[in-house]
C-alpha cells in the first residue's frame, strides 16, 4: 500500500484518544475522531477484539470501524496490564468505552477514578440506555429498534422488522463523538474534562421523533412505512420491463407535468381530479395501478435516462456489494483502497478491498484513509516504549501474557476475551 497521508492538518491532530471498545457503537466513535486526525489507541484483550473473528452479518464490523487506529493488546485484569492502561490514560485527552455498566468501575477505570488522575480527561461511555429505569438491561441495536418504534415503522403491519444496517450503533457512536468534541471545546474554557454518555435507546427515540411529532400534530398514529399514507402520490418502487425494479418520485405539481409529458400521459395531466399533489395522494388507490401498468413497457435504463434528463428523482434498487463499483463514489473519492491484515479480516488472510469514508468534505476534500485497521498488538511495542518501558521489560510482559506484541509474539498467549470483559 502507498504511504498514508499525514494527519497534521486535520482538526483533531494532537488529540490522544484511548478506547476500550468492541462491536460497532464504541468503535464508530473512535473512527470518527481518528478520521478527523486524533491519535486513537485501541486497547484490546490479549485474544483481541471479539469482532475480529465474527462471521455472518458481523464479518464487516472490525474492518469498517477500526481504521486510522493503533492497537495495543493488554490483559487489564493483571495489575501490570492495568498499570499500562493507566499510564496511557494519564496522558490522554479522551477515554471511550462501551462495556456493560459497572465493568469499568470494577477495573478501576470508571470516570470517578480516572478524573482524579487526569482532571482534563473527557470520558465517553456508550451504553444501551442513559441512566434510569432501563439502564440495568442488556441492549442491542435490534432490541432498541423493537422497543423504540423503529422496527414497527420499518416492517409491514404485524411484522416488525429491524432496519437493514446497525443504525443505532453507528449513530450512537457518532453522538458519542459529537459529545467528545463538545466536551473538548468546553475544556478550552474551563480547563476541566467531563463525562459524556451516549445510548442506543435514546438514539432510536431520536430517529422516530418525527413520527412521534406527527401523532402530536395530527392526532393520528403514524402507519408503518409499507402502508403509510405518503406525502406524495408517486413515491414508490415500480416493477418494470424484464422484471427490473426502480424507485420513482414525483413530488410537486411541476414534476407531475414533466412526468406526464415525458411518458405520454396527457390524459392524466389534464385530469382535474388529480391536478394537485394532495388530490393525487387521495387518488393513489386508482392512480398507481394505472401508472404501474404504463411503466411496465419501459426498461429501468430507459426510465432512468428520461428521469435524469428532465431532473426527476429516481434510484436503481442497488445491493450493498454493487457500491464497490459505483461510478460516483469512485469519481469523488468516496471509497478508499485498504488491505485488512489477516486478523482484522476474520478470514485468516489479508483482504484487499475498498472502504467507505465519512460522508463529508472539509475544504473540498474527503477525509482520507491514513492507516488500515491494525493487526492485534501492532503498536504495543512503540506505545510501551513511549511510556518508558525498556525492551527487557516489554519481553517480560509478553512472556507473562500481560501484553501481546505483534513483533514479539510468544507462542502461547491467552487472556479474557472482549466478551468475558463485557460480562465481568
Amino acid at each position: 500500500m502507498s504511504e498514508m497521508p499525514s494527519n497534521q492538518s486535520l482538526p483533531y491532530s494532537g488529540v490522544r484518544v484511548i478506547e476500550m471498545t468492541h462491536m460497532v457503537m464504541g468503535p464508530t466513535c473512535g473512527m470518527v475522531l481518528a478520521d478527523l486526525g486524533a491519535e486513537v489507541i485501541k486497547v484490546e484483550p490479549i485474544a483481541g477484539d471479539s469482532t475480529r473473528a465474527l462471521r455472518g452479518s458481523g464479518a464487516g464490523f472490525f474492518g469498517t470501524f477500526n481504521r486510522n487506529k493503533k492497537s495495543i493488546a493488554v490483559d487489564v485484569k493483571d495489575p501490570r496490564g492495568l498499570e499500562v492502561v493507566h499510564k496511557l490514560i494519564a496522558g490522554a485527552d479522551v477515554f471511550s468505552e462501551n462495556f456493560k455498566s459497572g465493568t469499568m468501575d470494577k477495573l478501576g477505570l470508571g470516570y470517578a477514578s480516572l478524573s482524579k488522575v487526569n482532571p482534563r480527561l473527557v470520558y465517553v461511555s456508550h451504553k444501551g440506555f442513559l441512566p434510569g429505569p432501563y439502564d440495568h438491561r442488556t441492549a442491542l441495536d435490534e432490541v432498541v429498534q423493537m422497543m423504540g418504534g423503529l422496527a414497527y415503522m420499518t416492517g409491514p403491519e404485524g411484522r416488525p422488522l429491524r432496519a437493514g444496517a446497525s443504525v443505532n450503533d453507528i449513530m450512537g457512536g457518532m453522538f458519542g463523538a459529537i459529545g467528545a468534541m463538545a466536551a473538548l471545546a468546553q475544556r478550552e474554557r474551563t480547563g476541566k474534562g467531563q463525562e459524556v454518555q451516549s445510548a442506543l435507546f435514546e438514539n432510536n427515540v431520536f430517529l422516530v421523533a418525527q413520527h412521534m411529532m406527527q401523532y402530536a400534530v395530527t392526532g393520528k398514529p403514524a402507519a408503518p412505512m409499507p402502508s403509510r399514507i405518503s406525502a406524495w402520490a408517486v413515491y414508490d418502487v415500480f416493477s418494470v420491463k424484464n422484471g427490473e425494479q426502480i424507485f420513482l418520485a414525483v413530488v410537486s405539481d411541476t414534476q407531475w407535468a414533466l412526468f406526464c409529458d415525458a411518458f405520454g400521459l396527457s390524459g392524466l395531466k389534464c385530469d382535474e381530479r388529480i391536478a394537485t399533489n394532495n388530490q393525487r395522494v387521495q387518488a393513489r388507490d386508482w392512480l398507481l395501478p394505472i401508472l404501474r401498468s404504463h411503466m411496465e413497457a419501459f426498461t429501468a435504463a430507459e426510465i432512468s435516462a428520461i428521469f435524469e434528463h428532465i431532473g426527476l428523482p429516481y434510484a436503481p434498487i442497488t445491493r450493498p456489494q454493487d457500491l464497490f463499483d459505483d461510478p460516483h463514489l469512485l469519481a469523488t473519492g468516496g471509497l478508499a483502497d485498504v488491505t485488512l491484515p489477516p486478523d482484522a479480516s476474520g478470514a485468516g488472510e489479508a483482504v484487499s478491498t475498498r472502504t467507505a469514508l465519512l460522508p463529508l468534505t472539509m475544504d473540498g476534500e474527503r477525509l482520507r484513509l491514513r492507516a488500515a485497521p491494525p493487526a492485534l498488538g501492532q503498536d504495543t511495542r512503540a506505545l510501551l516504549s513511549g511510556l518508558g518501558y525498556a525492551d527487557d521489560e516489554l519481553m517480560q510482559l509478553v512472556n507473562a501474557g500481560v501484553v501481546r506484541c505483534q513483533q514479539l509474539d510468544s507462542a502461547d498467549q491467552s487472556s479474557p476475551s472482549a466478551n468475558e470483559l463485557a460480562s465481568a
